[in-house]
């Protein structure tokens, strides 16, 4: 079993009382910059082992009451028709599945704020469709040279041209559905009109990652820089923070370098800068709730290594650059790891060398590595899942759970009908198999109850995967990762 490293409900507690004690410091009201992922934040969960995917929600039910939520996004984005890269869906989509889930959570959703905005077309459809449905979208216009030109941007030619948000309650978290939302631009913005009112209100940034009370080279604070090696996000020692209290602390370059321009704005519009630091201006409990340093240590290096293989099979696809696969390489150089350090790895690799064909490898709960091949019914990736779903159900390997009575006719469909060139089944026609057998044999169906229990294994394919089977190991919530080859070198898509 994985050792916990990471107390949830320490977190929680620690997060919602400093968050508190911030909208005391600025008399009753905070905006709250939200980055990174407000639910479903598996990077954290795997560094972090312990950590739920859905704390920071968790944290913000703690402040239910006293909360609304504004999402920010950027009119050139909806523009572009820019995409999330995990789940495929266009930005401004995104938003109106960021609705929806803080809905079912009981959150209060206050308003978009349109950055950026240009009187872009896409833009104000999008507008217009927000408003049908009866939420409040404001405009924040696009201001010339900013940040640099504080002078211009704090005034009625700056933020002065911008939407005054109508807000109601003391805890404003401003999120939206990936960077470059214009999170930040949309809080000082706000700071600027709510000053111009007489309304007391602050400005702090939640943060995860990375955390500034471990060591630079931590390997949870190195598994963030792997994580956005395409962001040229470098961690660094907060210059700020130690000219002013003489204490080592660790943020981020991106921040660090902003710091002078945000503490312009904010001399601006207060008279004076509230924070010394970068560092002054997070909200982050995460370093003070680790209870295994060793384990989060052990998570982060695995994280560091699937990172790895990623971007190598991005490369591969020409969807990314040399550059980010190389930065990695020195992360793992750093750590002394290598891609064999990842059980799945040799093991799927011995599989494919003893058959000649693809194969894959899966690390069940308990450390127990299940290996399958490609055959003439299944592909690995298939073989795989049925051979770690009798290992958990405690079926023995040559009791045979899908009948070939069952594949065939489905092959029969795919390539007769379907018009496909690959006969053997996909994970996900396979799953479908499994569940028509389930209804008449008792080991299918006991197999079938064990698919909850990969949640969180890792996965290893010795050849990049189609987009079925990544998106099957994807829903199942396994860490999957692939050598960066295609099964046929010459071929440039899956068929």
């Amino acid at each position: 079993m994985k050792k916990i490293g990471f107390d949830s409900q320490k977190y929680i507690r620690l997060q919602s009382e400093r968050i508190r004690e911030r909208i005391s410091q600025f008399g009753g009201k905070l905006y709250l910059e939200f980055g990174g992922k407000l639910f479903d934040d598996y990077h954290a969960s795997r560094v972090l082992p312990g950590f739920a995917p859905d704390n920071k929600i968790k944290m913000l039910l703690e402040l239910k009451d006293q909360a609304e939520i504004v999402i920010a996004i950027n009119a050139n984005d909806i523009q572009k028709n820019k995409r999330r890269g995990d789940l495929g869906i266009t930005y401004d989509t995104e938003v109106t599945r960021l609705i929806d889930v803080f809905r079912e959570f009981g959150l209060y959703v206050g308003s978009i704020a349109l950055t950026q905005y240009a009187e872009q077309p896409s833009a104000e459809v999008f507008e217009k469709r927000m408003k049908s449905l009866g939420i409040p979208v404001y405009r924040l216009p696009r201001i010339p040279n900013y940040p640099y030109d504080v002078t211009r941007i704090v005034s009625d030619e700056g933020y002065g041209k911008s939407d005054y948000i109508e807000t109601t309650r003391s805890l404003v978290v401003v999120t939206g559905p990936g960077g470059g939302s214009g999170k930040m631009a949309t809080c000082l913005s706000q700071l600027y009109h709510e000053h111009k009112r007489g309304i007391q209100a602050g400005y702090a940034k939640f943060e995860t990652f990375p955390i500034w009370n471990l060591p630079l080279k931590h390997p949870v604070n190195l598994a963030y820089e792997a994580a956005t090696a395409d962001l040229n996000d470098v961690n660094m020692i907060d210059p700020f923070h130690l000219d002013a209290y003489g204490e080592t602390t660790v943020n981020y370059n991106r921040d660090v370098e902003s710091f002078p321009i945000l503490r312009a704005i904010f001399e601006k519009i207060y008279g004076e800068c509230p924070y010394k630091s970068p560092t002054d201006m997070g909200v982050n409990m995460v370093g003070l709730s680790i209870i295994d340093d060793d384990a989060c240590c052990e998570a982060s290096k695995q994280e560091i290594i699937r990172r790895y293989l990623k971007t190598a099979c991005l490369v591969r696809q020409g969807l990314s650059g040399e550059e980010e696969l190389h930065k990695i390489e020195v992360l793992m150089r750093t750590l002394d790891i290598e891609t064999a350090f990842r059980p799945v790895v040799p093991a799927a690799l011995a599989r494919a060398d003893a058959t000649g064909l693809p194969a894959a490898a899966i690390e069940l709960p308990d450390g127990t590595v299940v290996t399958g091949r490609t055959s003439s019914l299944l592909g690995a990736s298939s073989a795989v899942l049925l051979n770690a779903l009798k290992v958990l159900a405690g079926i023995p390997h040559e009791i045979r759970l899908i009948s070939p009575d069952v594949i065939r006719p489905i092959q029969t469909l795919k390539t007769d009908y379907m018009h496909s060139r690959n006969p053997r089944l996909h994970s996900d026609e396979m799953l479908v198999a499994l569940a028509i057998s389930a209804a008449t044999d008792e080991n299918a169906m006991r197999a079938m109850q064990k698919l909850d229990a990969l949640s969180g294994c890792d996965v290893h394919s010795t050849v990049i995967l189609s987009g079925v089977d990544d998106n099957v190991f994807k829903r199942l919530n396994m860490n999957i990762t692939c050598e960066p080859f295609y099964e046929n070198n010459n071929s440039l898509y899956h068929k």
